[in-house]
């Protein structure tokens, strides 16, 4: 796994796609690439990404209406999208804007410019990007002393609960299926059994619900799993 996330480029300008996908992994990015809107909203669904760049004008249904059913979509309802046009007027901001697009970049654009908008999009999404410490509702995690608090009392955790955590805290309130969760926190490569993410959920549970607090941790039927202080009984 990268450090700073996955995006998912939607261009279909070849050299802007190359150009974009240099300076991206250099700075520790995983980027995967489609030219078609059609095909950008299989890959969501197969693999939801930590950012979308998603150009206006692409082959197949146009970016516009890949931002709007994106939107749609219950597992990328709150990715962060990134609007990459030449359609520079109010108007077409402001429509991309009102579609569902957190920020909006103009061609053309230097690399270091749009770098700097990802940057700021995922820092407001993911704290982990801002420093070492991870917070949602009254879980705290220090990333460098490999530490938690639940209400200002310790919470021993074993190294895969630790990163089970770390996930969930990264992406707060989203919902990860077993194979997503197996992927991310025990890797691409890993032959553990889909069942082994059920056994360390149950131990992650009781360890941050221990005392009798409320399970932050919500079951979602036939999908997964997701940090979720509103599901919490």
């Amino acid at each position: 796994m990268t450090k700073k996330g996955h995006v998912l480029l939607v261009e279909d300008d070849r050299a802007l796609v190359e150009l974009l996908t240099y300076h991206l992994e250099r700075e520790e990015f995983e980027v995967e690439t489609t030219p078609d809107g059609e095909e950008a909203l299989m890959m969501v669904r197969e693999r939801v990404p930590d950012l979308v760049l998603l150009d206006w004008m692409v082959e197949g249904i146009s970016g516009i209406e890949v931002c709007r059913r994106l939107r749609r979509l219950p597992e990328a309802a709150n990715v962060p999208i990134i609007m990459l046009t030449a359609r520079g007027e109010e108007t077409d901001r402001i429509r991309g804007l009102e579609t569902g697009a957190d920020d909006y970049v103009t061609k053309p654009f230097s690399p270091r410019e749009l770098l700097a908008r990802v940057n700021a999009v995922l820092r407001r999404v993911r704290p982990a990007l801002a420093g070492e410490q991870l917070a949602y509702a009254d879980i705290e995690m220090d990333i460098v002393g490999h530490k938690v608090k639940r209400g200002g009392e310790p919470v021993p955790l074993g190294p895969t609960e630790f990163r089970l955590l770390k996930h969930f805290l990264e992406h707060p309130g989203r919902v990860f299926s077993r194979e997503r969760l197996l992927d991310s926190v025990w890797g691409h490569d890993s032959d553990i059994e889909l069942r082994t993410v059920d056994v360390h959920i149950r131990r992650l549970r009781k360890a941050i619900n221990e005392g009798g607090r409320a399970d932050i941790i919500r079951t979602v039927r036939s999908a997964g799993y997701a940090l979720d202080s509103e599901g919490a009984a």
